[in-house]
Order: C-alpha cells, then sequence, then structure tokens
C-alpha cells in the first residue's frame, strides 16, 4: 500500500471516529454529564512542617524531590524511637511518604486518619455550616472511621480534594508476588469501596484477585494493593476524553512504584481499569526499568500510545476486553487533544491477549468465576502458561 494511500485512509478513519466521538457525546448527554475535576498533586498537607524540622539536626528528605531509595535509606539510618516520634509529629507526610517502612506508613496512616476523623465531626457541628456541609462532614467522617476498622492496613491517605487512598490486603512486607490494581473514573475517597458495583472499586477488585490468587497458590505469599492515589475524571466529561488528569496522576503511580522496590517489595503485576490504563501508559516510562512485572490493561478506552512497544517498559504488556463491554464502541483514535488512541487489544498494538469472555460488562473483569479473574491471578503469580 503507498504512503499516501495508507495517510488518507488514516485521515479518512479519524474523519469518521470523530463524528462517531459526537455522536457518543451526544448519546450520553453531553460533556454535561461530568465535571471538571483539579487534579491532586504534589505532597500531603504537612510538607512546610515537615521541611521545617530539625529535631534530627539533619534535614529530611523533601517529600517532593526524593527519591524513594533516598527515603528508605534515611529511615534505615534512624532509631525505631526516631522513626515513630516523625510519624507521631508528621502523620500525613510520613503516612505518603514512598520509600517509608511499610508498617511505619500503617501507623502514620492511621493517626491521620483519625485526626481527619476529628475535624470532620467538629465541622458536622459546626453552626457556620449549612445543613448541607454537616451531612457532608458526616459522610466524610464514616468512610474514616471505616478505614479505620481493626485489619485495615492503608499505605497511603490525602484528604485533599476528593480523597486519595491506597490499602494493602496481605502481608506486604513477605509477600513474594504483589499486584497493584489501579481504577478508572469516578473513583474516590467516598468511592473505594462500596456494595453497588462492588468489584468497579478498588477494594472489590483488590480482594477479588487476592482471594483467587490464595486459591490457585495456597501456600503462596501474596499481597494486593488498592491505589486510588489520583483525581480520576467524573462522569463522562472532558476529563474523561483527554489525558490531563492521566499525565497528573502518573508521576504520582510511577513514584509509588519505586516506593515499592525501595522497600525491597518484589515488582507487582499493575492492574489498570478502563481510564486507569492511561495512568499506567503515561507511569510506564517514568518508572524503573524492573518496577513493573506485568502490566495490565482491561476495560480500556486506549493508553495514548501507538504500540506497547512505545511504552518502554520492560514489563510484559497484556490486554483484556470482554464483548459486552460498552467501551468497545469508543473511537480509537486521537484527535485535538480527544481521544486515546489505538486499542490495546487489537493484535497490531502488540499487547498479549488476556482471555475474557465470561466477563460482564465494563467492571465485571476480576468478579468471581470469570475467566478473566483466573487470568490475572495466573499472571501475577508468574504463571504465564496458565493464561488460556
Amino acid at each position: 500500500m503507498s504512503v499516501l494511500r495508507t495517510a488518507a485512509l488514516r485521515s479518512k478513519r479519524t474523519i469518521v471516529a470523530v463524528g462517531l466521538t459526537v455522536a457518543v457525546v451526544a448519546g450520553t448527554g453531553g460533556w454535561a454529564a461530568g465535571s471538571a475535576q483539579t487534579a491532586v498533586t504534589g505532597p500531603a498537607p504537612g510538607a512546610a512542617a515537615w521541611r521545617a524540622d530539625h529535631s534530627l539536626d539533619r534535614p529530611l528528605p523533601d517529600p517532593a524531590k526524593a527519591a524513594p531509595a533516598a527515603v528508605a535509606r534515611f529511615f534505615a539510618s534512624l532509631t525505631r524511637t526516631q522513626q515513630h516520634t516523625l510519624a507521631a509529629r508528621h502523620p500525613l507526610t510520613v503516612g505518603n511518604l514512598d520509600g517509608a517502612p511499610v508498617p511505619l506508613r500503617y501507623e502514620a496512616n492511621s493517626l491521620a486518619l483519625k485526626a481527619e476523623r476529628r475535624h470532620r465531626l467538629a465541622q458536622a457541628t459546626d453552626p457556620a455550616g449549612t445543613l448541607q456541609d454537616h451531612r457532608q462532614a458526616r459522610k466524610a467522617a464514616g468512610r474514616c472511621a471505616e478505614l479505620l476498622a481493626p485489619g485495615r492496613r492503608i499505605l497511603a491517605f490525602d484528604p485533599r480534594g476528593r480523597g486519595q487512598v491506597a490499602e494493602v490486603h496481605g502481608d506486604l512486607t513477605r509477600a513474594r508476588h504483589v499486584a497493584v490494581v489501579v481504577p478508572g473514573s469516578d473513583i474516590d475517597l467516598g468511592s473505594f469501596d462500596r456494595a453497588r458495583d462492588p468489584y468497579g472499586t478498588p477494594t472489590g477488585m483488590a480482594t477479588s484477585l487476592r482471594r483467587q490468587m490464595t486459591a490457585e497458590a495456597p501456600g503462596a505469599r501474596t499481597a494486593v494493593i488498592a491505589w486510588a492515589g489520583y483525581t480520576t475524571p467524573v462522569g463522562l466529561g472532558p476529563d474523561a476524553a483527554t489525558g490531563r488528569l492521566a499525565e497528573a496522576g502518573a508521576p504520582r503511580l510511577a513514584r509509588f512504584l519505586s516506593g515499592l522496590a525501595a522497600v525491597g517489595a518484589p515488582a507487582p503485576a499493575v492492574l489498570c481499569h478502563s481510564y486507569g490504563s492511561l495512568v499506567c501508559g503515561a507511569a510506564a516510562a517514568r518508572t524503573d526499568r524492573d518496577a513493573i512485572a506485568d502490566l495490565i490493561v482491561f476495560a480500556s478506552p486506549g493508553i495514548r500510545h501507538d504500540s506497547a512497544a512505545a511504552l518502554h517498559t520492560s514489563a510484559r504488556v497484556w490486554a483484556a476486553r470482554d464483548a459486552s463491554d460498552w467501551i468497545g464502541n469508543v473511537p480509537h483514535v486521537a484527535f485535538l487533544g480527544l481521544g486515546h488512541g489505538e486499542d490495546p487489544t487489537d493484535p497490531a498494538f502488540g499487547a498479549r491477549r488476556v482471555p475474557a469472555a465470561r466477563a460482564k460488562g465494563h467492571t465485571g473483569y476480576l468478579a468471581p468465576g470469570t475467566d478473566s479473574l483466573r487470568n490475572f491471578a495466573a499472571i501475577a503469580l508468574g504463571r504465564y502458561a496458565d493464561v488460556r
């Protein structure tokens, strides 16, 4: 095929796709169906006080600039008493500091959640607030209480914006097989776990995956992390059709993954759902070369790269989509900043295809009994021959 003919076909495909995009937007109520979000970036609140702390007679690692490996070395040089003192004095900083000891982050985030709950309860009775303010404050306080339930291991917590959180299922400090779940749109502190559509939430996906991994390999030491550490799009607005929030969240994911490596965790399988696959695609090239073992995108609208090779990662790249998933109707093009490019499940993209015939809809990939769940567990366990 000639170059001119190829270009003409691509131009025609783009024009058709733009028309389809307009039709999809119109059919879902237009851009009004979603609202523009302000991305939460940078260190959690309290970073200034942390930087100004000279109690150890030496600078503390800058939460915005220090590499996770340097953070790990810093904490390794401290006594246990010094570590706990810093966590008590700066819970939000230590709780979100990639490279800090995992148990210390659990401790710090427990303190941060308790403080946030007290703050929200005070807001709920503030005479200056409206009834809506009081309801929202009580709801936020309730979410904090749920995350403080015995047995929950909160690896990150940031109350800014709609709230961000990461939770570990299993023993991360002893795990030989680790997976990280990166969710798509409409996920925040309030929807991190819920009874409605549970397998569309980070908690539901993570618990189901770990349960399957345990069933497949009863003696294996496993951990699955539900990571809702970026500002997700809300609804089907412009945020869902562009890569703006993904680009803002990618450095946070890359730093988080580098932090796992810094504390000695094995390179994880990273499972990226829907819009989360854009975050993973943008983060892949930013991570250390061996920070990811496997990258799995599912229910993906595209990842803003033309091929798996263009991700510039040493990770194995996998892709899955079930036939009933509406995301398959989204045009796989990028035009004037809209759209997310090639379909990762297209053989030409170069990803390894993960069968998902028994999954249902856009959020059913990790539901019990599905072949996609079994295959994702096999990948996370390194049993690649069992993917079928």
